[in-house]
C-alpha cells in the first residue's frame, strides 16, 4: 500500500513538473516576441519596421536610464528648425540639430514674412536676423485686374514704426538664424541625413542618420522634433499626410527695376492664375508666375520661355515689362510645386512635427513662415513648465495641447490661402467670374472692407470668425450687385450659384482644418489641460 502511494506521488510530481515546464516555455516565447516587436526603427520612406537586434544592450537601455545625447533632437535647420533651435536653446535645453545641407539654401519661396510673422520674430528675439541681409520693408499690397488698380496697406496704425512685413533672399535669412542658434553653447548643429526615427515600445527615442562622411550614427533624446520641410521623408510616421499640388510657381528675379508701388507686394489677377511681384533686395524683384496643375511647359526645349513671353508678359504691369523679358532671356528660371496639406497629426510619444513637414498651404498669401513662427511661440510657452522631457506620458499630453492651441491662428491663415487662390484664379464659370470681380471691388471699397481682409492676410488679426464673415460678405456683395438694377430670374439664379460656389470653396477647407479646433478650441480637452497648466504656473 505504501509503495502504491509513493509511486502515485512520483508520477503526479512528474506530470506537474512537465506541465509547468511547457507553460514556462510558452510564456518565455511570447515575452520574447513582444520585446522584439516593441523595439523597432521606423524608416522614413516606406515605414518599414525592423527589429532592433543590431543595437547593443547599452544602446537599447540608454534612453531609459537618462543617458541621452540631448534634451531635444531637431531634424532640419530651415526657417522652422533654426528658429526652434535658438528658441529652445535660450530656454536652457540641450539641442542637437541635424540638417541635410548647411550651405545657404537657394529657394524661390519663403521670401516674404508678413507683419504678423515679424511680430513673432520679435517675440522670439530673432528680429536681428532680417538685418544686414538687404531685407526690404513691405507695407501692403497693390492689386491689379483688367487695367484697374487698388492699393491695400497693412493696418499698422496700432504698432510701432518698425513693424511691417519683410522680404528677402530666403537663404540669407536662414543662414542668419542658423548662425545665431549656433552661437548658443548648448546648441550643436551638424550636417547629416536622417534616415529613420528610432522607436522603443511605442515611444520615439531618437534618430538614425548618416553624417557628412557617410558614417551611420544613432543619437537619443526624450523629444525629437521633425522640421525637414515640404519634401519630408519622416512625416508618414507621425501624421496622416494628404498632400495636394494645386499649382506650380515659376520663379524669376528681375534686376534693377522699380515696382509701381515701392515697398509693396504686387498681385496681378491674370489669366489663368495670379502673378506676384515683391522686392527681395535693394536691386532685385522676385516674380512668381502661378501655373495651375502640375504639367509645366518644358524648360529644356524653350516652351517655358515661349509661354512666359506670349501668355504672361502681356499681362504684367508696363513698369516691369522690360525687366520681366530680360529675366526670361537670362535663362535663370526656376520652378517649384505649390503644396497644400492640412495638419493631421498622429499622437506619437517622444516626437513632434513642425513647419512644412507638418502643415502646408498655398504660398500665394505668404503665410507659411508666420504659421511656423507662431507655432514655435506656442510650443515654447507650453514646454516652459517642464523641467525635462523624460516623462513620456506627461510630454505627450503637452504635445497634444500644442496641436489644439495652434489651430485658430494656423487654420485662419491656411483657409484664407486656399480660398483666396481659388477666387483669384480665372474661370470660364460665370458665377466664379462674378466672385472674382466682387472680391476685387469689395477690397477696393476701403475701410473695414480692405483693412479686415488685409489684417487676416498679414497675420495681424488671425480670427477664424472674421475670415468667414468677410468671405461671405464678398459673396453677398456680389449677389447684391447682380440684383441691380432689376433682379431678373437669370440674375437671381447666377447670384444663388455665386453663394453656393463660395460655400463650396471655403467649407471643404474648414472641414479639413477641423471645425471644432478652429472655431471652438475651448471645447477640446487638450485646450483645457493647457489652460490649467498655465494657471498653475
Amino acid at each position: 500500500m505504501e509503495n502504491t502511494i509513493d509511486n502515485s506521488y512520483i508520477v503526479g510530481t512528474f506530470f506537474v513538473s512537465l506541465l509547468a515546464f511547457v507553460v514556462q516555455l510558452i510564456l518565455r516565447r511570447r515575452t520574447s516576441n513582444s520585446v522584439s516587436h516593441s523595439r523597432k526603427i521606423i524608416y522614413g520612406y516606406n515605414n518599414v519596421f525592423k527589429n532592433r537586434s543590431d543595437l547593443t544592450c547599452g544602446e537599447c537601455f540608454q534612453p531609459r536610464y537618462g543617458s541621452v545625447d540631448a534634451d531635444v533632437i531637431i531634424v532640419g535647420a530651415g526657417v522652422s528648425g533654426a528658429a526652434l533651435a535658438h528658441t529652445l536653446g535660450k530656454e536652457g535645453r540641450k539641442i542637437r540639430v541635424i540638417e541635410r545641407d548647411l550651405t545657404e539654401p537657394d529657394r524661390i519661396v519663403g521670401e516674404l514674412l508678413q507683419p504678423g510673422g515679424y511680430l513673432k520674430l520679435i517675440e522670439l528675439g530673432l528680429q536681428d536676423c532680417v538685418e544686414e541681409i538687404d531685407a526690404q520693408r513691405i507695407l501692403g499690397y497693390a492689386l491689379f485686374k483688367d487695367g484697374k488698380i487698388t492699393k491695400l496697406p497693412y493696418p499698422l496704425e496700432k504698432f510701432c514704426s518698425g513693424v511691417s512685413g519683410r522680404a528677402f533672399h530666403n537663404g540669407r535669412f536662414v543662414q542668419r538664424m542658423r548662425e545665431k542658434a549656433a552661437t548658443l553653447p548648448n546648441v550643436t548643429m551638424e550636417q547629416g541625413t536622417v534616415t529613420s526615427l528610432i522607436e522603443d515600445e511605442g515611444t520615439i527615442r531618437g534618430v538614425q542618420y548618416k553624417n557628412k562622411s557617410g558614417q551611420v550614427t544613432k543619437v537619443f533624446a526624450p523629444l525629437t522634433i521633425v522640421c525637414d520641410g515640404c519634401f519630408s521623408n519622416l512625416r508618414r510616421s507621425l501624421c496622416k499626410p494628404q498632400v495636394e499640388v494645386p499649382s506650380c510657381f515659376v520663379g524669376l528675379v528681375l534686376k534693377n527695376c522699380e515696382l509701381p508701388y515701392p515697398n509693396h507686394g504686387h498681385v496681378v489677377l491674370a489669366d489663368p492664375s495670379p502673378i506676384l511681384f515683391y522686392p527681395i533686395s535693394s536691386n532685385e524683384v522676385r516674380c512668381l508666375v502661378d501655373i495651375p496643375g502640375q504639367n509645366l511647359p518644358s524648360l529644356g526645349n524653350g516652351d517655358m520661355s515661349k509661354y512666359l513671353k506670349t501668355i504672361v508678359a502681356p499681362q504684367v504691369p508696363p513698369e516691369v515689362h522690360a525687366a520681366f523679358m530680360a529675366a526670361i532671356d537670362s535663362g535663370n528660371i526656376k520652378t517649384m510645386p505649390n503644396r497644400s496639406m492640412p495638419a493631421s497629426p498622429v499622437s506619437t510619444p517622444g516626437a513632434l512635427l513642425l513647419g512644412d513637414a507638418f502643415n502646408m498651404r498655398h504660398p500665394l498669401t505668404g503665410g507659411g513662415m508666420t504659421v511656423a513662427l507662431a507655432d514655435i511661440v506656442v510650443l515654447r510657452d507650453l514646454l516652459k513648465p517642464l523641467h525635462d522631457f523624460t516623462d513620456a506620458n506627461l510630454l505627450t499630453k503637452y504635445l497634444e495641447s500644442f496641436y489644439t492651441l495652434r489651430k485658430p491662428v494656423a487654420s485662419t491663415i491656411n483657409t484664407l490661402a486656399g480660398a483666396l487662390y481659388v477666387v483669384f484664379c480665372a474661370s470660364p464659370d460665370k458665377a466664379r467670374k462674378e466672385m472674382r470681380e466682387a472680391c476685387f471691388d469689395y477690397l477696393s471699397l476701403g475701410g473695414i472692407c480692405s483693412t479686415g481682409p488685409v489684417g487676416l492676410l498679414s497675420g495681424l488679426n488671425p480670427s477664424p470668425v472674421c475670415l468667414v464673415l468677410h468671405f461671405f460678405a464678398v459673396a453677398v456683395y456680389g449677389f447684391g450687385r447682380l440684383m441691380l438694377p432689376i433682379p431678373t430670374p437669370k440674375r437671381l439664379w447666377l447670384g444663388v450659384r455665386l453663394i453656393l460656389g463660395a460655400s463650396g470653396i471655403i467649407f471643404p477647407i474648414i472641414k479639413a482644418e477641423g471645425v471644432r479646433q478652429m472655431f471652438f478650441p475651448a471645447s477640446v480637452p487638450a485646450y483645457n489641460r493647457a489652460s490649467s497648466k498655465k494657471g498653475s504656473q
